[in-house]
């Protein structure tokens, strides 16, 4: 019975679905079919989540263990076998779960500044016609009350973006060396470098490089309405005014250079 050995475990919206897409190519690594089975933290449970399209994620969840497995019944002769649920680094049961079934899995996160990742998940959801409110800053006021009414986590745009607390327990039971962390500025400004890290983590063929031409799950230039806060006018996902951002989560206007990945993953 062949089960997975790594597994990509979040963020949302922090390239996630680029590493999916880009481990793929590695002749060397077997990717879940299924993208985002979102298995553990749910395990044996009947989900019933319950925002604006919830109902749909809740028939695509694979949360009995004879289905889970069956995702990688093809494969062959792979070394590296893996899959992406970015919601495993949010879940609390999570890594319980993990540390119960699978406790050698080799865990890879890719982090995003928080603010980015929250504005980029609130547009996400404009693009698709779900987030039911008009401005970012509504919809981060109306969260509490979507955590109470059971929304898909999906939907917890600043609650998501608290990496100390979600990563500690991880680091409460697995050892370092079992963990890899990356930043969203490594995969965009530095690929081959995190590819080559990447893959010596895994015990690949360290020299292959994927193809990174195409982007994956973009949050495309879209106009939507100016935020009512600062009457902005229309913003883009890529340019959108910082004013938008309520001012206790603005996003610093010059960013420090972002740590080495060897300063993230200390031996």
């Amino acid at each position: 019975m062949t089960q997975p050995n790594f597994c990509l475990i979040g963020a949302a919206k922090s390239g996630t679905t680029s590493l999916y897409e880009y481990l793929k190519q590695h002749p060397q690594i077997f990717m879940s079919p299924v993208k985002e089975p979102r298995y553990f933290g749910l395990v044996g449970e009947t989900p019933d989540f319950r925002g604006p399209g919830d109902a749909e994620t809740n028939r695509q969840l694979v949360t009995q263990t004879a289905a889970y497995r069956a995702l990688f019944a093809g494969v062959t002769d792979e070394i590296a076998i893996g899959e992406a649920s970015p919601w495993y680094l949010y879940l609390e049961k999570a890594p319980i779960q993990i540390q119960q079934q699978l406790p050698q899995l080799k865990l890879i996160v890719i982090l995003r500044h928080p603010v980015e990742r929250a504005y980029s998940n609130f547009l996400h959801q404009v693009r698709y016609r779900t987030e039911p409110l008009p401005t970012f800053a509504l919809a981060l006021a109306a969260e509490p009350t979507r955590q109470q009414n059971h929304w898909r986590p999906f939907w917890f745009y600043k609650q998501l973006g608290f990496y100390h607390a979600q990563l500690s327990r991880y680091y409460q039971r697995f050892p370092r060396e079992q963990i890899r962390v990356y930043l969203y500025e490594d995969l965009c400004d530095r690929p081959n470098v995190l590819f080559e890290d990447l893959f010596r983590f895994l015990s690949v063929d360290e020299r292959f490089l994927p193809n990174l031409s195409e982007q994956h799950n973009v949050t495309y230039f879209l106009a939507i309405p100016g935020c009512d806060r600062c009457g902005c006018g229309p913003i883009s996902s890529r340019v959108g005014s910082r004013n938008c951002f309520p001012r206790p989560y603005s996003a610093p206007s010059n960013k420090p250079s972002s740590p080495s990945i060897a300063a993230l993953n200390p031996a």
